[in-house]
């Protein structure tokens, strides 16, 4: 029983309160009571949503997992609130924090949706048209220079210079300027002689504006550095030319940029095709030109390997003609291949686009 006078709780059996000595057996007082408190999980509930939103820029993850435990917590202070008899309030501050996270999943879940309808059927087709243009690029290098650009792994002095970069500098060069004639593809872009002399440079811009084979927008070319947070074998600024998927968040611009396009160039002079031995010595193309790129992951993450990285026979399988039957052929065995991650960002899934095939 509460004292009508001083609100003290006493036993139901007294006849006068502890506290003031008030009569408690005057019903026609009404008992004092207690004072209502604030809800401790209506007041984490609204802390919890209004986290979530700042968690929004950060990681959807971060944010989904606040806000659905905001929601949780005010759905249990409203609960706990309505069966207390008045001596909790919050109603309010539950209800806000239920409905902040709710928002804020309601306009992931729109995003996620309408990412999803951003997988247009034509990105296939506007891959191609890509892939057409550096072709068209590749074949007018091949016509001045006498034969596509290698794609070899490294540079001559045994610099990680991959294939993918070898083919953004034939098309590009190495400052997006142009190509230099006397370039013997080294990672440093000098000419090889003696004595060494830089060919990327300023004073040379006059004599390549006439080897640049495709344009800067339609190549979608980009340094390393933007891409990846760590290139340790790779010269940092060295260009490739990306897919058009937007599977990378650009480092410097914050924009969103595809995956480099990888490249291989066929050597004629072997005949092999050898799915159950990728490092075969007579296969006519090597999964090595690209390895050590493939070696960095996924930008977003190292770890997330690409399977075209951890089991080399995907390359000789996705790259196989079948329908050659006397022999195990490539495509293309006399040319190049070119290969896009495809929407996922990952190399050697179902989604990679390549330049060959029906």
């Amino acid at each position: 029983m509460y004292c009508p006078k001083c609100g003290t709780e006493n036993p139901d059996d007294v006849r006068s309160c502890s506290s003031c000595g008030q009569d408690l057996t005057d019903t026609s007082i009404s008992p004092k009571e207690p004072d209502a408190k604030k809800s401790g999980l209506a007041i984490a509930a609204l802390l919890l949503g209004i986290f979530s939103f700042p968690a929004f820029f950060l990681t959807k993850v971060l944010a989904l997992s606040l806000g659905i435990s905001a929601i949780i917590l005010g759905i249990v202070a409203l609960i706990k609130i309505k069966q207390s008899s008045g001596r909790l309030e919050g109603i309010d501050l539950a209800t806000t924090g239920i409905v902040i996270p709710a928002v804020l999943i309601l306009i992931i879940l729109i995003g996620l949706s309408f990412n999803m309808v951003k997988r247009p059927s034509d990105r296939p087709i506007r891959q191609l048209n890509q892939f057409h243009s550096i072709d068209v690029a590749l074949e007018l290098f091949s016509s001045e220079f006498d034969g596509y650009p290698p794609s070899d792994a490294l540079d001559p002095i045994g610099r990680q210079y991959c294939g993918a970069m070898k083919l953004a500098e034939a098309i590009m060069g190495q400052d997006f300027l142009g190509f230099h004639p006397d370039s013997r593809f080294r990672a440093d872009g000098m000419n090889g002689g003696t004595p060494l002399v830089p060919l990327y440079v300023p004073e040379t811009e006059p004599e390549r504006k006439d080897y640049v084979y495709l344009s800067l927008e339609n190549a979608n070319a980009n340094e390393l550095q933007d891409l990846y947070a760590n290139t340790p074998s790779f010269k940092k600024d060295g260009i490739v030319l990306c897919d058009i998927y937007s599977s990378v968040t650009h480092w410097g611009t914050g924009k969103r940029v595809g995956m480099p396009i990888l490249y291989y160039k066929a050597d004629t002079s072997k005949t092999a095709h050898n799915l159950d031995n990728p490092d075969d010595p007579n296969n006519i193309y090597n999964y090595r030109d690209n390895h050590a790129l493939l070696g960095l992951g996924a930008p977003w993450d190292p770890n997330d390997k690409h399977p075209l990285f951890t089991n080399p026979k995907i390359f000789y399988e996705m790259t196989k003609d079948y329908k050659v039957t006397e022999q195990s052929r490539p495509y293309r065995a006399d040319s190049f291949i070119l290969i896009s991650a495809g929407f996922d960002g990952l190399y050697g899934t179902k989604d990679d686009i390549v330049n060959f095939g029906d």
